[in-house]
């Protein structure tokens, strides 16, 4: 860089990082200041005062009004935003669809005036703002928050922090979710702590619950006049409108939601189900019902036979429309991937096994199903477990990833009911993570819901489990409601604000000096949220305007073991010159098929840019991933994914496709026309539907008459995308040798895993 500077006579344009920093700090783009108040006990006193009733606590925080002004005025949002509530419809059949916030009910009720019963309750008559003169026509700005404690350093002391986040529903969910500044921190919230005695102490527990109430309040305090009263503000795509904010749903684990709805441990915070039958069902909790039974019941009755904790009053009744136990957000992550899946069925298999064979057999049949998922092959984007399932610290892509391959790695050690509990949860899980969700699919959610509570029963009847009253798996019966209140679930999971906490709690706390790491933190935010609005503003202005690889190879042949590989490219070059032909490529002389003498460039990838049928949305739908035949893939094994073909475009799913893998891309040019292609090894359908168990097609590696494997060549444009194969490792115990990249060479039957990833979910069902 200095050679270059000093090449041009010029300097550089910062002196130093001090130099910078300045430039940075002087930026008034993006600048919303830190803010704080320190809170204190002013309660009733004991003889003996605890330390923590003398210390004061604070806590710090950003306008979230002057966020919300910056994320609606972001220009590069203008086509990724909603500013008016909406219903879809299917022009084909004129059935509902629910996808970004705004398409839910809940916007629509806020906006729109008129009585409605919700589910199992009626409502209450709100200042809905279609109604209120000071407030019709204007622009809903919904508020939605998270929060979550995060720690940043195992090894050293003070090392938990409280963040606090803000949204605004009008951004599409595909904005919220892909770190474009949509989600932004707003606060640090206090951690009251004391010594382990007074920590059980109740009166400790509800100040540390009523900090984190007033705490909202008063942080929120700044939106409460433009909830009532709209101000004008420039949006994104240049037009002045007149807006009014609403406090819109809260992102949390199930821990935080007890602490927001003021509920009592193991009893469910959206509705009334009794803490030992929850799923016999209960009418919603309201703010009205609430009420009402705090002022009519005694605490004790509360308590123990409602699951309220009525000396602690929700931040949200300072606030005008907003109800705690409506604003509860549906969590992925917790509820479904960290909870119902790994802390419960996970959990289970490995009790029950130890229950049925015994604590050493149990452990070695454990043992074998690590070896199994160890062994199962590469794919992009999914994480791979070296040692299988059993380490200690799991995070949630960690979760995420053991979901994708688990059912074929227990088949054949557990009863079959266990399998189809697994395939009954993924799929309401796969569902759910649809990026638009239908009548249909609604349905279908309802009927995996159905079959994972009849096939669950297999962990009661083992001895396993006593009964399923659990608060998470419970959760799973309000996303049908909750999906028609606020839309997809993807929008509003708390995996967005955990992967925010990279960006805006674990970075900074990493480039800060350790030592009152806080204010060092604080100002980091602040300079990365000048830095992204310096950007949009710059692009906005035009100032930032401004391959594979490929080798030639005489002997492709050797290289690939496919000796008829000249052979497989006249057959290629038959159907392309003369489609209409009816006759078989391996029928025609060999004198009449086109021969090809030239060089091949060969390719080690291939990009694969497909429509993805679960977000069928134009350009929004369009995916884009690689596809790998490489001879020596990090220097360790050579590398061949499988594929989806396009046999049969007339026939929905895996009828319609056919899998193989590849040997290896290249494309040539034969009478001035490029051709690029893929040489592949065909596999066999096993079956004309999918498994009953486990909910996936069965494929072989097809052969021919002598036995040799069943090899092509197509064109590069019947590939869909990357296809992902499991064994089917039947009830034998694998090699300890055996290594994953083995794994497509050495077992003969597979399962085409369409729990990869949430496209292939769609594509392999």
């Amino acid at each position: 860089m200095a050679a270059l500077l000093a090449k041009h006579d010029d300097n550089p344009p910062f002196a130093d990082h001090k130099d910078l920093h300045k430039v940075i700090d002087a930026t008034q783009l993006g600048d919303v200041p830190w803010q704080g108040f320190s809170v204190k006990y002013s309660g009733e006193r004991p003889e003996n005062v605890p330390s923590w009733m003398d210390d004061e606590y604070d806590v710090w925080y950003r306008d979230p009004r002057m966020m919300a002004h910056n994320i609606l005025a972001n220009p590069t949002y203008k086509k990724e935003i909603d500013y008016t509530p909406f219903r879809e419809y299917d022009a084909a059949d004129d059935t509902r669809r629910w996808k970004d916030f705004m398409s839910g009910d809940w916007a629509w009720q806020q906006a729109v005036s008129y009585f409605m019963y919700l589910y199992f309750y009626l409502t209450s008559h709100q200042d809905e703002i279609s109604k209120d003169p000071n407030t019709h026509g204007s622009t809903f700005v919904p508020i939605i928050l998270g929060s979550d404690k995060t720690t940043v350093s195992v090894g050293t002391g003070n090392n938990e922090y409280y963040p606090l986040y803000a949204s605004i529903g009008n951004v599409h969910n595909n904005v919220r979710r892909a770190h474009r500044d949509a989600l932004v921190i707003i606060g640090f919230l206090a951690i009251p702590k004391t010594n382990r005695k007074d920590a059980k102490e109740d009166i400790f527990r509800n100040f540390r619950r009523q900090l984190f109430h007033r705490s909202l309040s008063t942080i929120l305090s700044s939106l409460k006049p433009g909830m009532t009263e709209y101000e004008v503000l420039r949006c994104g795509d240049g037009h002045f409108r007149r807006v009014i904010y609403g406090l819109g749903p809260y992102i949390a684990d199930y821990e935080e939601q007890l602490v927001l709805s003021c509920s009592v441990k193991n009893w469910c915070p959206k509705c009334l189900a009794l803490r030992l039958d929850l799923d016999g069902g209960g009418i919603y909790r309201s703010r009205e019902h609430t009420d009402l039974m705090i002022s009519e019941l005694p605490a004790d009755t509360l308590w123990f036979e409602y699951g309220v904790n009525s000396h602690v009053t929700p931040f949200t009744n300072d606030f005008p429309r907003a109800d705690i136990h409506q604003l509860l957000s549906f969590d992925l992550l917790h509820q479904l991937i960290k909870g119902a899946f790994k802390d419960h069925l996970v959990d289970w298999v490995v009790k029950y096994l130890r229950i049925t064979h015994g604590t050493k057999r149990g452990d070695e049949i454990m043992a074998d199903i690590d070896r199994r998922i160890a062994a199962v092959a590469s794919f992009p984007g999914l994480r791979r477990f070296h040692e299988g399932r059993d380490f200690r610290q799991w995070t949630g892509n960690d979760s995420k990833a053991l979901m994708k391959v688990f059912i074929p790695a227990i088949e054949g050690h557990v009863p079959q009911d266990m399998v189809r509990a697994f395939r009954a949860l993924l799929e309401f899980c796969f569902l759910v993570r649809r990026n638009i969700i239908t009548e249909d699919t609604m349905n279908q959610i309802q009927d995996a819901l159905t079959r994972f509570h009849h096939y669950r029963q297999i962990f009661e009847t083992s001895g396993t489990v006593p009964h399923f009253s659990l608060p998470r798996q419970h959760s799973m019966t309000h996303y049908v409601d909750m999906i028609r209140l606020f839309a997809a679930p993807n929008g509003l999971c708390s995996s967005i604000t955990e992967s925010k906490h990279i960006k805006a709690v674990k970075d900074p706390w990493r480039w800060s000096s350790k030592n009152n790491a806080l204010g060092q933190m604080l100002l980091c935010n602040q300079r990365l949220d000048k830095l992204a609005a310096s950007r949009v503003d710059f692009a906005t202005r035009g100032m930032l305007n401004g391959s594979v690889l490929s080798r030639t190879i005489a002997a492709l042949p050797e290289e690939v073991n496919v000796p008829h590989l000249r052979r497989l490219i006249r057959y290629f070059l038959f159907t392309q010159l003369f489609p209409d032909d009816p006759r078989d490529p391996e029928d025609v002389p060999a004198a009449e098929c086109p021969r090809h003498e030239g060089k091949l460039q060969v390719f080690n990838s291939a990009a694969a840019t497909f429509h993805a049928p679960s977000d069928p949305s134009g350009v929004g739908g369009m995916r884009r991933e690689q596809i790998r035949a490489c001879p020596l893939w990090r220097n360790v094994y050579a590398r061949n994914d499988c594929i989806f073909i396009n046999t049969n475009p007339e026939l929905e799913g895996m009828r319609g496709l056919d899998i193989a893998r590849v040997k290896c891309f290249f494309s040539f040019k034969f009478r001035w026309e490029v051709y690029p292609c893929v040489l592949i090894q065909w596999f066999d359908k096993i079956g004309d539907c999918a498994d009953e168990d486990t909910g996936m097609w069965i494929v072989q590696p097809s052969v021919l008459e002598d036995g040799s494997p069943n090899l092509s060549v197509i064109h590069i444009d019947t590939v869909y995308r990357t296809a992902h194969l499991i064994p089917v490792y039947g009830p034998d115990f694998i090699p300890h040798t055996l290594k994953f990249y083995h794994s497509y060479d050495v077992f003969r039957s597979f399962y085409v895993n369409k729990y990869a990833d949430h496209h292939a979910f769609e594509i392999a069902s």
